[in-house]
């Protein structure tokens, strides 16, 4: 897939949950129908891909470290992300990631649920993934 150019627009969604199942390894198994209506890909697009191509650049590497040490760690990540669509445009969400496990107690996979993310929590976790960026780019002038 082309990479995406992330453009300085908010897709704002309303509605249904946004869902989806990934491997281990982040790739996408399962997509509800809200998944690939926010996202802008095709459901083919997605199932298959890394979940990874939603990632917005202006988001901190920090965070998504600390989803995987999270998750992997067979704990639920909860918090504020800004997610890019396939036309560039961005979209927040609220998001709580859960670990799959078998039968015998083996990770399987992850799911996770999202809906959008009110403009208080955006706010709050705009300014502090600011600081967080200007930290890991050396800069105090981060745009988010």
């Amino acid at each position: 897939m082309d990479k995406v150019i992330p453009v300085d627009e908010e897709y704002i969604y309303k509605g249904r949950v946004i869902i989806s199942q990934t491997d281990v390894k982040g790739i996408i198994t399962f997509a509800n129908r809200k998944f690939y209506e926010v996202s802008g890909y095709a459901l083919d697009e997605l199932i298959g891909s890394s979940h990874s191509i939603m990632r917005h650049p202006n988001m901190p590497k920090a965070v998504f470290e600390k989803i995987w040490e999270t998750i992997s760690g067979g704990q639920i990540w909860t918090g504020i992300i800004k997610n890019l669509r396939k036309d560039g445009r961005y979209y927040w969400v609220d998001i709580e990631i859960l670990p799959i496990h078998n039968e015998n107690n083996e990770l399987t996979g992850y799911i996770s649920a999202r809906k959008p993310a009110s403009r208080k929590n955006v706010n709050e976790t705009m300014a502090l993934y600011k600081k967080m960026l200007a930290t890991e780019q050396g800069d105090k002038n981060v745009n988010l």
